[in-house]
């Protein structure tokens, strides 16, 4: 089948694109044949509109699929609320049999994901943006809960942000929340004149929130209303320069280190 998609919705193409990649390689960080099944069905020219695949979204998902697996053997009952999911196939990677999955997206990316994934009663599918935050009261009222937001804040504004997380702290207080965000400097290409080519045929959309590493629990304790902790995860690449890069700017270069794009968790904090 040929998706139809556009704007923010089509980045699920390019995240499928690269995670296929890792699933396909036998030293790749991501065992998951229902991605490469998904990708193989798809008529869709990756390599012209994304180039050469990588391994920066397999790292990813495999980074949250880790803090969502040691979520779940403490609260093997708990809801895993995935924002913006796409085309991610995370529910075949981890056993949770008695784990209830949400998945809150856009009508037309849920469209395209129920052609290969269907909602039963341990998968719920909830075709709104995130920032709709209706979704809300179609999520079962019990958790223990997981929010999980893979390659999503950086397409929304700073205000919608705040009011979004705001939100999440007063619905879902305890709920641990896990999100991957950008630097400023490629939130800013992206939003340039220019913008970010991410090759000749492929322009992605704007991102306009970026921020250092150092800034995130100022602005999260901000945003909340109250100080939280944010634990910083570091993605590690199984191979290539960036597997010894990261670490070394880790430990010697805590500078740039913090101008890097990241991933974090913090738990939202209990009601008063």
């Amino acid at each position: 089948m040929q998706p139809e998609l556009a704007g923010i919705p089509e980045t699920m193409l390019w995240t499928l694109h690269n995670r296929a990649s890792e699933a396909a390689r036998p030293d790749g960080c991501l065992e998951d044949p229902k991605c490469l099944e998904i990708y193989q069905a798809l008529e869709y020219d990756y390599e012209r509109n994304f180039g050469e695949p990588d391994g920066s979204h397999g790292v990813r998902s495999h980074i949250f699929d880790e803090r969502i697996r040691a979520f779940l053997a403490e609260y093997p009952n708990a809801t895993i609320i995935n924002l913006g999911e796409g085309l991610e196939t995370q529910r075949y990677r981890i056993d949770a049999p008695q784990a209830l999955w949400v998945s809150v997206d856009v009508p037309e990316a849920i469209a395209i994901r129920e052609r290969f994934i269907a909602p039963d009663d341990q998968h719920l599918h909830i075709g709104k943006s995130a920032l709709d935050t209706t979704w809300f009261d179609e999520v079962p009222p019990h958790g223990p809960y997981f929010i999980s937001a893979q390659g999503l804040f950086m397409y929304f504004k700073e205000a919608e942000l705040a009011a979004l997380v705001g939100a999440l702290a007063t619905r879902f207080p305890g709920a641990i929340l896990m999100f991957d965000y950008l630097n400023h400097a490629l939130s800013l290409l992206s939003t340039s004149a220019y913008g970010w080519m991410k090759t000749s045929h492929y322009r992605t959309p704007p991102m306009p929130w970026g921020i250092d590493r150092s800034a995130l629990k100022p602005t999260l304790s901000r945003w909340i209303g109250r100080e939280v902790d944010v634990h910083n995860v570091t993605f590690e690449f199984p191979r290539g320069p960036l597997r010894w890069l990261i670490p070394a700017l880790e430990g010697w270069a805590p500078f740039w280190a913090d101008k890097m794009p990241g991933a974090c968790w913090l738990q939202l904090p209990p009601r008063a």
